[in-house]
């Protein structure tokens, strides 16, 4: 077992004893922590919840009741990046800044056609960070740093795909929401492909319906004869009225013949 000393202020007040059993990441003495020390060790749900009650803890002081809700949209956002340590068969760079769902899709994609994933490690970003680092170039430059944002926008030759709130207010469109929403403006097919696959889907529904359809037809007049000659067979059996009858024509001729025969 490694043991490893860790220097302590004299001013500090320790929170352990002597002996006692540490697990990874707890405090050794009292005051605020370091949130990117507990992102590295423990993780990032420890990391948010860490950063939930710390804020809770100086609204509430002040008698200030504020639903997590608020603070999680906005701790959300500063843990939704993630940097790039081994880009693997990726198209990204080491130490890019990713959407964490986006490489995770990506990811997903090289698992599927067996190439080498990208590996990455969480990063904590500053609110400022966080918000300069959106998708929409325009929300970035309407909060810090505009020329900046703009003119890296222009090189790259990015498009704001207008997905956010903010985006479509600055140019004077309705936000996507509510009356300004449309149906499949987020779907990332083209509307042509959308139609191919809408098309293909009732196309496949109606074949089915018509085999089931055929299917069904087959099945009744199977039955429907199986009763016909069932029903004949139980008239010929009960009815003695069915046997046919000698020809009367014929007996005649027997008779005569025999008359014949005894003349001679």
């Amino acid at each position: 077992r490694d043991e490893v000393e860790y220097e302590i202020p004299s001013n500090a007040r320790i929170t352990i004893k002597d002996g006692e059993h540490v697990e990874p990441g707890q405090p050794l003495t009292e005051g605020s922590l370091n949130p990117h020390s507990i992102l590295r060790i423990n993780g990032r749900e420890a990391t948010q919840m860490y950063l939930l009650q710390e804020v809770q803890q100086v609204y509430r002081s002040q008698g200030q009741n504020i639903h997590d809700k608020h603070f999680e949209v906005i701790i959300r956002k500063m843990l939704s990046r993630v940097q790039i340590t081994h880009p693997g068969d990726t198209e990204y760079l080491p130490e890019d800044l990713v959407d964490r769902l986006v490489l995770r899709e990506e990811n997903e994609k090289m698992l599927r056609e067996g190439k080498q994933p990208a590996q990455f490690v969480e990063v904590l970003l500053g609110i400022t960070k966080a918000s300069l680092t959106t998708d929409s170039f325009l929300s970035a430059s309407s909060f810090q740093h505009t020329i900046k944002v703009l003119a890296g926008a222009a090189i790259s030759s990015r498009e704001d795909p207008l997905y956010g709130l903010k985006e479509n207010v600055i140019i004077g469109k309705l936000i996507p929401a509510g009356t300004g929403f449309e149906r499949g403006r987020f779907s990332e097919l083209d509307a042509s492909e959308e139609d191919t696959l809408q098309d293909e889907a009732i196309t496949k529904a109606e074949t089915g319906e018509l085999e089931e359809a055929e299917v069904d037809l087959d099945a009744e007049l199977a039955a429907l004869s199986d009763a016909v000659e069932s029903d004949l067979q139980t008239e010929t059996e009960d009815d003695p009225a069915s046997e046919v009858p000698a020809d009367p024509q014929d007996a005649d001729d027997t008779n005569e013949a025999e008359a014949i025969e005894e003349t001679q």
